[in-house]
């Protein structure tokens, strides 16, 4: 019988002389990793005080991170991940939101907590780059690794920020029995197996990193292997250095890699497969073809996975199959399932008003373990009895799934609905587009625009896209999707994990400070940099259709 505890698979890991843990300095064994998380097990439930026993940790992707995930699930304490590209008083929202007993971070850490108000006494940060720190651990060094008695499956083991950019935290729950059960599932589904070396390049406090790498490289007892931050420009060295098999990505950041400049030995790598969301079918097969590495796209979230099965056959773009007959997409207003999608020769949904719905799980109330102290977002995926992703998706006539954005991505204009979704994946088809995000703004007179925000290199401009002969010939684009306006920026806002912040980029619209472009005349677009009369100009006009409410 498969452990059915996280604290279960590090125990079995015991006497492993294996490599559970690398960096560039040194590497660590599984039987290694085990004693070094016992050490702090042993210290943080010295530390203990009544309430929640929650852990902050700020740190980047070092190995302390990965021996306090170990420490905190045989102590049966939750760790709660800071994101360091937080601050202020959002940073220290966060964390009061969760009730810390105890801050894991370095001196760098120390500086961005400087001054917060974050619950947590000061003498109750540990500082691991601090000479005292290793005088607490070495109290307990050589403890033989057991874990606390009360730790059960139900045991709260992650407490991880939604990747939301606006409106109250949400940090959703994670037991120690759901991730260890995503260990186990994920190393087979993403053919993590005892020889592979997992390359972790994303952040330890996103779910992508936990879910998608570390619990299974913990279930298959394969090695991971840290870099502090993401590199595009370390990526391949740090690939090589490894021997690294596997790793996991999102979209943004296999965008970064691409943008390298080739070289012929870029397939010099041990690289088969990595998993990972959002890297378009454009840049999967650029992927493949650079660096003989498969990327396996799926669909998950922090708050729930395993709804969709791999259909590695499947066509382009789709996400796969349902994994049971209770993952549906339905009509958020009636609960209907909706009817296959109709997809013309370029793929495209002839029938988004009927076909196009919210992703549900009609059984999956009871697996949501829901969001620490957030009754009102709780309520929000969890209604009727069914469990909702706030997710839009659409199925084939042969019963693919496919993602359709969220909520936001579907732009009415001229009365027709947009996707938001197909004019980012054709931006990012071309070869100067590190990152693009499409969203709708206000039209002056009625209903929306098409406005996009794309990343390029620096030294480049606009002009150097040639983007009217671009989209041009783009045959699948259709006539309401090119972008009226285009924001211009070497880069755009991002969250810690990688992903556009679009709705912030949305709330600014052609009101940023990068350069904006404006479509101009008839038929094929042309875009004219916007001035500042420009955007005075275009604020008068929402202002003479009454229209005032949408513009400062």
């Amino acid at each position: 019988m498969a452990p059915d505890t996280i604290a279960d698979l590090l125990l079995a890991r015991t006497g492993d002389d294996r490599p559970g843990l690398r960096t560039r300095e040194r590497d660590w064994t599984w039987d290694e990793v085990v004693h070094e998380s016992a050490a702090r097990a042993l210290l943080a439930r010295e530390l203990r005080t009544d309430g929640p026993f929650h852990i902050g940790i700020l740190l980047d992707n070092v190995p302390e991170y990965v021996f306090w995930l170990g420490g905190a699930a045989l102590a049966g304490a939750s760790v709660v991940g800071i994101n360091p590209t937080r601050r202020g008083s959002y940073l220290e929202e966060e964390v009061r939101h969760t009730d810390c007993q105890l801050i894991i971070t370095d001196r760098a850490g120390l500086k961005l907590l400087d001054g917060l108000d974050l619950g947590v006494p000061p003498q109750r940060y540990l500082v691991v780059d601090d000479p005292a720190y290793a005088d607490a651990l070495a109290a307990h060094a050589g403890a033989e690794p057991v874990r606390d008695p009360e730790v059960t499956a139900a045991t709260r083991m992650l407490l991880l920020f939604t990747s939301g950019t606006t409106g109250a935290s949400k940090a959703a729950i994670c037991s120690q029995g759901r991730l260890a059960a995503l260990g186990h599932a994920n190393s087979a589904k993403y053919e993590v197996g005892r020889d592979d070396v997992c390359y972790c390049p994303m952040p330890l406090f996103h779910g992508n990193a936990l879910m998608a790498l570390w619990a299974p490289a913990l279930a298959a007892g394969a090695a991971v292997a840290l870099t502090p931050k993401f590199s595009a420009s370390g990526f391949l060295p740090d690939v090589r250095f490894f021997g690294a098999t596997f790793f996991t990505y999102v979209g943004k950041a296999i965008a970064y890699v691409l943008a390298r400049p080739e070289r012929d030995d870029d397939g010099d790598n041990r690289l088969t497969h990595a998993f990972g969301t959002e890297a378009s079918p454009e840049d999967q097969a650029a992927f493949l073809r650079r660096f003989g590495c498969r990327l396996i796209e799926g669909y998950g979230s922090s708050e729930g996975a395993g709804m969709l099965r791999r259909a590695p056959d499947g066509p382009a773009g789709a996400l796969g199959v349902p994994a049971r007959d209770s993952v549906r997409i339905v009509h958020p207003g009636t609960r209907e399932t909706c009817p296959p999608a109709l997809l013309d020769a370029h793929g495209r949904v002839r029938n988004p008003e009927e076909a196009i719905g919210e992703i549900v799980d009609t059984e999956g109330a009871a697996r949501f373990e829901g969001y620490y102290n957030n009754d009102a977002a709780n309520a929000e995926r969890v209604h009727h009895g069914w469990y909702w992703t706030g997710d839009l998706g659409y199925v084939d006539e042969a019963g693919y799934f496919y993602f359709a954005g969220r909520s936001g991505d579907w732009i009415r204009v001229d009365g027709e609905n947009t996707s938001a979704l197909l004019t980012e994946r054709i931006l990012r088809r071309h070869p100067a587009v590190v990152a693009a995000a499409v969203f709708g703004v206000p039209d002056p007179r009625s209903g929306d625009q098409v406005m996009a925000a794309v990343e390029i290199p620096v030294g480049s401009g606009l002009e150097d896209l040639r983007l009217p002969e671009f989209l041009a010939a783009q045959e699948d684009l259709g006539t309401k999707g090119a972008p009226r306006f285009v924001r211009v920026s070497h880069a755009l806002p991002a969250t810690g994990s990688g992903k556009l912040r679009k709705k912030e980029m949305q709330a600014e619209g052609w009101r940023t400070g990068d350069p904006v472009y404006r479509w101009t005349g008839r038929g094929r677009p042309e875009y004219a940099l916007m001035t500042d009369a420009d955007k005075t100009a275009l604020r008068e006009e929402f202002l003479a259709n009454g229209r005032g409410r949408f513009v400062p």
